[in-house]
C-alpha cells in the first residue's frame, strides 16, 4: 500500500473554529480564562444522536471552542495551524470555511475579521506550500438579510489565487431556516463568480437535498450523503454535476450513521458522484483529512487506484487556478506511479 499521506488531495470542507488543534484550543481557553466543557478536552470523538439535542450538544461545544477566539492573534494562529497540519496529510488545496460574523467583535467588524483570516492564508500558503481559498459561511440560525451582506463582502474579495475567497456556504442546523429565503444572498455570490456550496443532506434526508438544489443550485454540496437514499435524487444529483464533500467522521460522531461501515462512500462513488472527502470538525470529532482517506481504505475497501480517484475528484471540484489543479493531478499520477510499500514480517 502506498502512503496516504503522500497522496496530493484538495481538502474542501474545513470549518474554522472546528479545525483548532485541541491542545491550541486548551492553551487559548487558559490564556483568556474560559472553562470549558471536559468533552472539548478528553481524546474521545463526539458522539451525539441524530436528533435536535444531539445538534444542541454539538453545538453548544463548538460555541464554547468558539468563545476562545478573541483576537487578531488568535484567529491567525488558527489559520497558520490548520494549513500546516493539511500540508503534513498531503493537501496542496485548502478550502477553508469560515463565518466572519462570530470573530467580529474583537476585530471591528467582519471587514477586518475576513481580512485577517484572508491574509493568514496567504501567509500560512505560502509557507508550507499550500494553494489555500476561503468560503465565506452564513448561517442558517441567523436571519437571512445578514446572509446578504456576508454574501456582498465575500464577493468583494473573490479570486482563485492565493488567501481569496472562492466560494459562499451555509451552515449549521439544517432543520433551521427556510431554504428558500437563503436565495438571493447565493445569487449575490454567483454573479461575483463565487462557487455555491451550502450544507444539506447530513441531518436531512433527500428532500432536502433537492430543496438545496432547487434553490441554491449549489456546485457543492456540504455532505449531501443522504441523497443515497433517492436513487431519483441522486441521479439528480450526478446529473448536475454537483460534488458531495463527504465527511465519514462527521456522519459518526453526529449519529447519522451508528458506525463507518454504514456511511454509504461506495455507492455514491458508484453512481457516479463526484465525492471530495473532508473532515469537518476535526477538533470535535477527533478525525482529520487523511484519516478520511484511510476509512476509505480500511473499512470500505478502496483500492490505491480508487484512492487517486477520491483525490483526483476532490482536486477538480476546488476553485483552485488551473494551473494548481494540474500540478495536483500530476502529482497524483506521480503517487500511483510509486511501487506499492511492501509490508514486513
Amino acid at each position: 500500500m502506498r502512503d496516504l499521506a503522500l497522496l496530493p488531495k484538495a481538502h474542501l470542507h474545513l470549518h474554522f473554529t472546528g479545525s483548532m488543534r485541541p491542545g491550541t484550543l486548551a492553551e487559548l481557553a487558559a490564556a483568556h480564562r474560559v472553562r470549558l466543557p471536559s468533552a472539548l478536552l478528553d481524546d474521545d470523538p463526539l458522539h451525539v444522536p441524530a436528533d435536535e439535542r444531539g445538534w444542541f450538544r454539538f453545538q453548544r461545544l463548538y460555541d464554547a471552542a468558539r468563545a476562545c477566539v478573541r483576537g487578531e492573534a488568535d484567529m491567525r494562529r488558527i489559520v497558520a495551524e490548520a494549513v500546516a497540519d493539511d500540508a503534513a496529510e498531503g493537501s496542496g488545496r485548502l478550502e477553508m470555511q469560515v463565518d466572519p460574523t462570530s470573530y467580529a467583535p474583537f476585530v471591528g467588524g467582519i471587514t477586518p475579521a475576513l481580512e485577517i483570516v484572508l491574509d493568514a492564508a496567504r501567509e500560512a500558503g505560502a509557507r508550507h506550500g499550500v494553494s489555500v481559498g476561503v468560503v465565506v459561511a452564513a448561517s442558517r440560525m441567523r436571519h437571512p438579510l445578514e446572509a446578504r451582506t456576508l454574501a456582498r463582502l465575500a464577493a468583494r474579495y473573490a479570486g482563485d489565487g492565493q488567501g481569496e475567497v472562492v466560494g459562499f456556504g451555509l451552515s449549521n442546523d439544517e432543520r433551521r431556516g427556510e431554504t428558500a429565503a437563503f436565495a438571493p444572498a447565493f445569487a449575490i455570490a454567483r454573479r461575483a463568480g463565487l462557487a455555491s456550496v451550502p450544507h444539506g443532506g447530513e441531518l436531512l434526508g433527500p428532500g432536502h437535498v433537492e430543496d438545496v438544489l432547487g434553490h441554491l443550485h449549489p456546485d457543492r454540496l456540504g455532505h449531501g450523503v443522504r441523497a443515497g437514499e433517492d436513487p431519483r435524487v441522486l441521479e439528480r444529483v450526478v446529473a448536475s454535476g454537483v460534488a458531495l464533500e463527504v465527511c465519514p467522521a462527521s456522519n459518526v460522531s453526529l449519529g447519522v450513521y451508528d458506525d463507518a461501515r454504514h456511511v454509504p462512500l461506495r455507492a455514491l462513488v458508484a453512481a457516479g458522484a463526484t465525492v471530495a472527502l473532508g473532515a469537518d470538525d476535526p477538533l470535535l470529532f477527533r478525525s482529520r483529512l487523511l484519516a478520511q482517506y484511510e476509512t476509505a481504505r480500511t473499512v470500505h475497501g478502496f483500492s490505491d487506484d480508487e484512492l487517486a480517484g477520491l483525490a483526483r475528484a476532490s482536486i477538480r471540484a476546488s476553485r483552485a487556478s488551473a494551473d494548481v489543479r494540474a500540478r495536483l493531478l500530476a502529482g497524483v499520477d506521480a503517487w500511483l506511479a510509486t511501487p506499492e510499500r511492501v509490508p514486513t514480517a
